[in-house]
C-alpha cells in the first residue's frame, strides 16, 4: 500500500507486512522474502554482520539462517512520508545450520521502510540479540 493520507491505514498495511515477513522467515519463503525487501535491503545481523539482501536470502535458501519459530511484538512504527521506522522484540527459535540451532533468543529489532512506486519495501534492518541478565 502506498503512503498514505490515512496514517491508520499506512500503519495497518506495514503491519500486515511484518506478518508477512514472519511467516516467509519461518517458512524459509525466500521468494515473499525477497518481494518484500528492496533490492537495496541491508541488515545488520544478531551474528554482527552486516549483509545484503542477496546473502541474507543465500544464507535462507542454504538453510544456514532458519527458524522453526519467530514471534515478532511491534512497539513503535512511525512514518515520515515516504519512510516508516518500526522497532520492537523478537523471540526466534533457532534452525538450520544456524550456529544457535535449537535455542531460543530475545532480540530487539529495527526496521526502515520506504514507499518505493506505490509499495512498501523494508530497505535496512537491525537486530541484536538481548543479553541475558545475571543473578
Amino acid at each position: 500500500m502506498p503512503v498514505a493520507a490515512d496514517p491508520a491505514a499506512t500503519e495497518a498495511a506495514l503491519r500486515r507486512l511484518n506478518d508477512r515477513e514472519v511467516a516467509a522467515f519461518i517458512a524459509s519463503d525466500t521468494a515473499t522474502l525477497g518481494a518484500l525487501w528492496s533490492d537495496e535491503f541491508v541488515v545488520t545481523n544478531p551474528l554482527n554482520r552486516f549483509v545484503t539482501k542477496t546473502q541474507v536470502l543465500g544464507m535462507t535458501a542454504s538453510r544456514f539462517v532458519a527458524m522453526s519459530a519467530l514471534t515478532r511484538s511491534i512497539d513503535y512504527i512511525h512514518v515520515y512520508g515516504p519512510m516508516a521506522v518500526i522497532a520492537g522484540s523478537e523471540i526466534v527459535t533457532w534452525a538450520g545450520t544456524f550456529p544457535l540451532a535449537g535455542l531460543t533468543s530475545n532480540l530487539r529489532f529495527t526496521a526502515v521502510w520506504r514507499d518505493e512506486g506505490g509499495t512498501w519495501r523494508e530497505v535496512a534492518r537491525h537486530a541484536n540479540i538481548v543479553p541475558t541478565a545475571k543473578p
